[in-house]
């Protein structure tokens, strides 16, 4: 059991918007990720500890997105997103949380998340989301970079195959933070 204090925890949930959800995901599914996701949002907010959703989105002509030359690049589909696609699946911010828009894997460059962490007197951060390996590792190697404590929730996150999800949680984040599952995650009394 790790026991966080709901005045300098915050949970940061990565990319749980309607056109990654909905994509096949392991070793949880988008389905069950989204269920962790918002109970554990829900504990966080009942114990006066805040939650940022993270979303990606980019303009609908994708002048706004990331442009570099890689073997493997990032595959815009012709036409546009759908146009729900950028939109936070139905359960995941609540009034009084920080929803952060971000154009990059990671949700501090170029976005108000550390303004908005540092100001609120936050030092701790719960992570989750979709995709393990990608916006979720690329956003906790920034924030350890930055100074804040990380916990990892593992059953709150899921990527596009289980050996990337796994490689992440084994072999990444115990270098970065703690690990732990949902159910392991309870609050200090106020």
């Amino acid at each position: 059991m790790i026991t966080l204090d709901p005045k300098t925890a915050a949970l940061v949930l990565i990319d749980l918007q309607k056109g990654i959800v909905r994509t096949p995901t392991a070793p949880h599914s988008g389905a069950e990720v989204l269920g962790r996701a918002k109970d554990l949002a829900q504990r966080f907010r009942d114990h006066g500890a805040l939650v940022f959703p993270v979303r990606v989105a980019f303009s609908p002509d994708f002048a706004d997105a990331p442009r570099q030359k890689a073997d493997a690049p990032m595959q815009l589909p012709a036409g546009g997103l759908p146009p729900d696609w950028s939109e936070l699946a139905e359960g995941v911010a609540a009034p009084g949380d920080i929803i952060i828009t971000k154009r990059q894997w990671g949700a501090f460059h170029g976005t108000e998340l550390e303004l908005q962490l540092r100001r609120r007197g936050v030092t701790t951060l719960a992570l989750g989301g979709i995709a393990t390996n990608f916006g979720v590792e690329s956003t906790a190697r920034q924030a350890w970079e930055l100074g804040f404590e990380l916990l990892f929730v593992e059953d709150a996150c899921a990527s596009r195959a289980a050996e990337l999800h796994e490689f992440a949680v084994h072999n990444i984040f115990p270098r970065l933070g703690r690990v732990t599952r949902s159910a392991d995650i309870a609050f200090a009394a106020g």
